[in-house]
């Protein structure tokens, strides 16, 4: 299994010595930015395995930035200040590396990252294949297996089922992609959430699903999520549409 990483820091150098552990280690996908804003859009987009994520850069502090990493992606810290590792902890940081960070320490990050990605993805398969969600004043039960897409319409969303009525909710799109998972659905857009095996085809700016008769668009910000698309189907956009 390839892992999916991502590296944000400010400084090339730091970024340089992750690309090389990452090759020593193996078997790693590695993408690195010198931007946290182009970064964290990445990591929002695609939901990387790891993300390795710096405290203190010039425009953005890691720590608030952590607020956005996604559900089931695992966060790492890298910082030349010891200072930071109970704030980094506090945000769910399975490991903190302290700068100069040396390869066996680095190692050891990576191992204690597959152990948190091992439960997690014990938890998904273990997980059940319903979510409850709040309409109107009753709590109603929706099984995931029916669920085609899902559409945000200002403070609900609108959860489109095979065969089924619609249900709406008083939930964030956030919110929703928490109780979802990211295993067999992708935010394709900051008002829409797909279910994969419904995809019937794709491109850079708009998905097809089975049942709907109209595109749906692909957001600038979730361009990524293409990508992910990609690999799940083994094919490239122009072959889809």
């Amino acid at each position: 299994m390839t892992i999916r990483c991502v590296a944000i820091d400010d400084e090339p150098i730091a970024l340089n010595i992750i690309q090389e552990y990452c090759r020593k280690y193996g078997n790693i996908d590695l993408r690195c930015f010198t931007s946290p804003v182009a970064g964290m859009e990445y990591v929002s987009a695609v939901k990387p395995d790891i993300v390795f994520l710096d405290i203190e850069m010039n425009s953005h502090n890691g720590i608030t930035l952590a607020n956005d990493i996604p559900d089931g992606t695992c966060l790492v810290f890298t910082t030349a200040y010891s200072q930071y590792a109970v704030d980094g902890f506090n945000v769910d940081a399975v490991d903190f590396l302290h700068k100069p960070i040396f390869y066996p320490r680095f190692e050891r990050a990576i191992e204690k990252a597959l152990k948190w990605m091992g439960r997690k993805d014990e938890d998904r398969r273990t997980r059940r294949d319903t979510i409850t969600l709040k309409v109107e004043h009753k709590n109603v039960i929706v099984n995931t297996n029916d669920i085609i897409f899902i559409e945000a319409m200002d403070n609900y969303v609108k959860v489109f089922r095979k065969d089924l009525p619609m249900v709406m909710s008083q939930i964030t799109m956030k919110e929703m992609e928490t109780l979802l998972g990211a295993d067999r659905f992708i935010r394709v857009h900051r008002s829409y959430i797909v279910a994969l095996e419904n995809i019937e085809r794709f491109s850079n700016r708009q998905i097809f699903v089975h049942g709907l008769d109209r595109p749906i668009p692909v957001g600038r910000k979730y361009a990524g999520s293409i990508n992910s698309l990609n690999s799940f189907f083994k094919l490239n956009p122009t072959d889809k549409l």
